[in-house]
This record gives structure tokens, sequence and C-alpha cells, in this order.
């Protein structure tokens, strides 16, 4: 199945897209404005000093790639008044064939939180893997710790499904994740 390259939604206030080269100044702009980390999943404030303009081009054209093969789709998450880049979303690929899975990533920066955004963001970009990209189940695998991610996963409709003991290796150990997923149906 050819997969499009060039992926849009837009929600009530929000666009969500692929990064371009041109993204960069608000990109970087972005990740600068975070506070301090407000819980262990919230990277917060970054030194950009090593993310240089060459680098961001060189991770736009990963992203273009990993979509052309139908791995992964990374989208920027932006508002729509000004343009201010507000998250990140990701959709990858786990298997096509008969299922039709796929697994969903999100982070909204910590300066945008307590709006609806990431609610907002992650409705948008499941409409997107559904309707576009011809998923049929999306999975979130949320560490247990997690609770403001296990919220959205329920505030967006996911539903609970089951503990997967030991499925990731966090800090050299391997960790239980919950299972949250929803059906195109």
């Amino acid at each position: 199945m050819v997969r499009p390259l060039i992926l849009e939604k837009t929600t009530h206030r929000l666009l969500i897209r692929p990064y371009f080269v041109h993204d960069y100044s608000n990109w970087c702009a972005s990740y600068e404005s975070c506070g301090k980390a407000r819980n262990r999943f919230d990277e917060g404030n970054m030194d950009m000093s090593d993310f240089t303009h060459s680098w961001f081009d060189q991770m736009v054209k990963k992203h273009q790639l990993a979509m052309e093969h139908d791995n992964a789709y990374i989208l920027g998450v932006f508002k729509k008044s000004d343009e201010s880049h507000i998250g990140v979303l990701d959709i990858s690929t786990l298997l096509r064939d008969g299922f039709q899975w796929g697994r969903i990533g999100y982070t909204i920066l910590n300066p945008y939180w307590g709006n609806g955004y990431g609610q907002e963001a992650v409705k948008g970009v499941l409409n997107l893997a559904f309707s576009q990209l011809g998923f049929h189940r999306i999975e979130a695998h949320i560490h247990p710790d997690n609770v403001p991610s296990i919220q959205l996963a329920t505030a967006v409709g996911m539903n609970y499904e089951c503990v997967r003991k030991g499925f990731t290796l966090d800090n050299g150990k391997w960790t239980d994740h919950l299972i949250y997923y929803k059906n195109d149906t």
C-alpha cells in the first residue's frame, strides 16, 4: 500500500503535520521555553546547543523516510493562531497485513499543559491514523506511573486492555506497561 508523504490534520485550534526544515527556529524556541520538568516523564527545559540546523534537517529527512516506508509518522503539533510549536505526536506501524495495527506516542510541551491541547491533538491524530493511514487498531503503551498519560488516553476514548509484563527496558530494568487501545469502528 502506498502511503501519502504529506499528512495534515487541522483541528479547532491546532495544525498537526510533518516537520519541515523551515520549522527549525520555531521548534528550538518551543523546547527552550519549557519550564522545569514537572514529573519524571517531562523533559522540561532542554539545552538546545547540540541541536543544530543541520541536525534538524537530517531529522526531517529521517522522518520523511520513515513515512515513505510506513514505519512511523512523526508529526509536529502547532497552534493555528500563531503557529507556535507545542508538541509532537507519532504513529508507529506495528503490523500491517490482516492487522493494521499501530502505536501512538504523544508529548505536549509543559508551557501548554492544562489547555486541552493534548486531547485535541490526540483525537486529531487518531482520526488521521484511521481515515488516512488505514490503521484498524492503535495502542498506547503507558508506564503505570504516568498518570497524566493514562488520563489523556482515557479522555480521548481509548480503552484499557491489559498490563504487559516486562514490556520495555527502562533505565536498565524491564518494566511493565499498561495497554490502552482504540479501534476504527
